[in-house]
């Protein structure tokens, strides 16, 4: 059985995709990019931009019921893989310790001309 999570928190999906869907003890993020909910823009710059992913990801986490802890896996897209230093700063403030598994990648465009996009999957079984 597979449950649908929503949050106010995080920016309202803009295609015909959940923001994270719960199924067999996992969650399922869908990419985030670093829209701000209550304004519909996004911040310039990379730290600006990948803390706003990260406050989105904690936001959809939170309504699931979890937290930056329970995630096993991320995935970063960048824009410009220049940029992956930065990233990995802001990125490091919330997994700090038994960090998941993650891959990164350049990618040549991201919606809404994102610098970057980040999914990740989190385990519920212990909850």
């Amino acid at each position: 059985m597979k449950r649908i999570i929503s949050t106010a928190d995080a920016p309202q999906a803009i295609g015909p995709y959940s923001q994270a869907v719960e199924a067999n003890g996992f969650v399922f993020i869908s990419g985030q990019i670093p829209i701000v909910p209550a304004t519909g823009q996004m911040p310039e710059g990379i730290e600006a931009q990948t803390e706003q992913v990260m406050r989105n990801i904690g936001a959809i986490l939170k309504a699931a019921g979890l937290g930056y802890a329970d995630v096993v896996k991320s995935t970063v897209l960048l824009k410009n893989i220049a940029d992956f230093a930065a990233m990995n700063g802001i990125y490091a403030k919330y997994f700090t310790t038994d960090c998941p598994a993650r891959a990164a990648f350049e990618v040549g465009a991201l919606p809404k001309g994102a610098l970057i996009e980040v999914e990740v999957i989190a385990c519920a079984a212990n909850k």
